[in-house]
């Protein structure tokens, strides 16, 4: 099978927050695929809604045999399993344990219900241009 490089962005702005990012990279280590680049860990205030928590985000970049979507389902579990609650009200964001964002596939773009890659809010966050270098 081919490997595919993607970039991910993890976000977390509840509890032990490295805690919460060391975890998830453990996750996608064991689970997704082997960790190549790793970048700083910077604080970020909270984007699309109110919250006194502000996060500490960082990209990693990963080499993974799974397709797109098989990505984004093992991305989901991962998040479940460390805490990550959705919670549905007319607030689309909200604080969260663990936040991982597929950035980047490869070269692809790649259009779904599910999925938009690149992520449809790449350009917009203007901190992720800082750690995806």
């Amino acid at each position: 099978m081919s490997q595919n490089t993607i970039y991910l962005l993890l976000g977390s702005n509840l509890n032990d927050r490295k805690k919460n990012l060391e975890m998830a990279k453990m996750h996608i280590q064991k689970e997704l695929g082997e960790i190549l680049k790793v970048s700083e860990i910077i604080e970020t205030e909270p984007e699309g809604f109110e919250s006194e928590h502000p996060f500490l985000n960082q990209t990693i970049v990963i080499q993974t045999n799974l397709s797109p979507v098989n990505l984004l389902t093992k991305i989901k579990e991962i998040e479940y399993r460390m805490g990550r609650v959705y919670l549905h009200t007319e607030q689309k964001y909200q604080d969260r344990i663990i936040d991982i964002d597929i950035l980047l596939y490869n070269q692809i773009i790649f259009e779904s219900t599910l999925l938009s890659i690149p992520h449809h809010q790449i350009i917009s966050r203007k901190f992720v241009k800082k750690i995806l270098n």
